[in-house]
């Protein structure tokens, strides 16, 4: 079992498009990359804390391979936006790939290169790819929000501009 770990904006639209799928073998929402530790989701949404919403995804590496993870990851934000995404706006949102290893790093940089060089976006590329802090898993409520939750899941998704910008760009 491997582990990947991306910051896309909001977590709770960061699990659907990595779950269910053969190799992934969990999906959970947390907390990284901050000063804090433990850190609350009341603490990490005043953007005062410098942690990133993220997922970290556990998966086989051998069924689902990590240069697949990326794949689902870029066409999931905006790569051009440092200052969240979407209607999500500050440090928490940012998006990120955090790797584990070197050739997790290598992967995502060659996936960050051509995504950059295939002329889809007119400004930068701003994902950061950084090494894996530490991770802090969020509250029992953030887990799987999207089940537990879904009327409001729905609502907060379309009017976060996510699926349009998707549609518009992917």
């Amino acid at each position: 079992m491997e582990k990947a770990m991306f910051a896309g904006g909001c977590f709770w639209c960061m699990v659907t498009p990595f779950e269910e799928l053969p190799g992934i073998l969990g999906i959970e929402s947390g907390y990284a990359g901050g000063k804090s530790e433990n850190p609350t989701y009341e603490e990490v949404k005043t953007g005062t804390t410098g942690h990133y919403e993220v997922v970290q995804i556990s998966f086989d590496a051998t069924l689902f391979p990590y240069e697949k993870l990326l794949e689902l990851y870029w066409p999931q934000i905006d790569p051009t936006d440092a200052d969240g995404q979407f209607q999500d706006r500050g440090t928490q949102y940012r998006t990120a790939i955090f790797y584990y290893n070197d050739e997790q790093l290598n992967a995502a940089i060659e996936s960050r290169d051509q995504l950059a060089a295939s002329g889809r976006f007119a400004e930068p590329i701003v994902t950061e790819i950084l090494p894996a802090p530490i991770f802090y898993r969020a509250e029992e409520y953030h887990q799987d929000y999207h089940k537990k939750n879904p009327k409001h899941y729905k609502e907060d998704r379309e009017q976060s501009g996510r699926d349009g910008f998707i549609d518009k760009h992917w």
